[in-house]
């Protein structure tokens, strides 16, 4: 199989990379490999790029975007790139969005005036789209443009691929104009009401088969639940995910989920008023990882990379339509 060359930025812990290479297994289903191959990756996390090479081929670099020599860069077909979102994200609106981390995209859009890719892939938060109603993202879409590039974005649901979470993401995909190839996002696997086109959304006890575990770390103290009671009405107070149904967003904050938080949990027992956290093994299972992807971490570098992470079943689902459109336009390799 001939295959287009990656470079990955922001790569974290490679939930993107896992998901454009293909060739993986998630609750049952094969994943096949695609026309992808990842030949240089960049984070700035030391422990995403241990756990990222413990996981990976190819080797990721440690160290800043912003000292990359551009011009020293091997020739590559595909940008990755989920720039930083704490900028962007909607639970902070008092946040700077001109703040340094906001400004990483430029370093993208550097690169891609320099090396001039077939395609980039870019992935952020749901708030890109509304803050300054929607302002950063034009800005943002323009300057991609700018430099040769039709692009398309989409907010998509992981619930509708397969995956156990309600997470919205925006993608952003553009492909240089002088290929004339016009991307469309993927059609939606599932849905919450399934139709004949669709499956029904993937319920979390697919991942979570059992809301007891013997690993007394991840249950929340007593003093904790009686907090929680004693919080005030309008604080969130005990999110707790049904087995039945979907889980929110996992966070990169995990470790120090609370009870009186946004942070999706698990009541073990009503009665008893006992409740617990993830583990990070059901928090990568929830991300879409599957069972052989290892995070050779602690708990709190693990919760972190996974609640960053692009989850690599919808990341499969874009590269795939990528993949074929560009198969079936005879664009040289």
């Amino acid at each position: 199989m001939k295959k287009l060359k990656v470079a990955s930025f922001f790569c974290g812990c490679g939930g993107s990379d896992l998901g454009i290479i293909g060739d993986f297994d998630y609750l049952g289903k094969y994943y096949n490999e695609l026309p992808f191959e990842i030949n240089y990756a960049l984070d700035i996390d030391k422990f995403a790029v241990k756990t990222y090479n413990q996981n990976f081929k190819h080797p990721a670099i440690c160290g800043d975007i912003k000292d990359v020599e551009i011009e020293h860069l091997s020739d590559f077909d595909v940008l990755l790139g989920g720039f930083p979102c704490q900028s962007f994200s909607t639970i902070n609106p008092t946040k700077d969005t001109n703040d340094e981390r906001a400004n990483l995209y430029k370093q993208l859009v550097k690169i891609l005036k320099i090396k001039q890719p077939k395609i980039f892939i870019c992935e952020n938060v749901k708030g890109l789209m509304t803050l300054q109603k929607g302002e950063i993202l034009k800005k943002i879409l323009t300057e991609f443009e700018s430099v040769g590039y039709q692009v398309e974005f989409k907010l998509l649901l992981a619930s509708n691929f397969g995956i156990p979470q309600k997470r919205e993401r925006i993608f952003i995909v553009g492909v240089r104009k002088d290929l004339n190839l016009t991307f469309k996002f993927p059609n939606e696997t599932h849905s919450e009401n399934a139709e004949l086109y669709t499956e029904k959304w993937v319920a979390l006890k697919n991942v979570i088969p059992s809301l007891t575990i013997d690993e007394q770390k991840y249950y929340f103290s007593e003093k904790a639940v009686q907090g929680m009671k004693n919080a005030k009405n309008n604080m969130k107070r005990g999110v707790w995910q049904d087995l039945e149904g979907q889980c929110l967003t996992i966070t990169s904050h995990l470790s120090k989920a609370s009870l009186n938080s946004r942070d999706p949990v698990l009541l073990v027992d009503p009665s008893k008023e006992i409740y617990r956290r993830f583990t990070p093994k059901e928090a990568a299972s929830i991300q879409s990882f599957p069972d052989n992807f290892v995070f050779p971490v602690s708990d709190i570098q693990a919760y972190k990379q996974i609640g960053n992470a692009i989850p690599p079943v919808l990341m499969w689902h874009i590269a795939k339509e990528l993949g074929d459109l560009v198969l079936a336009s005879n664009v040289a390799y």
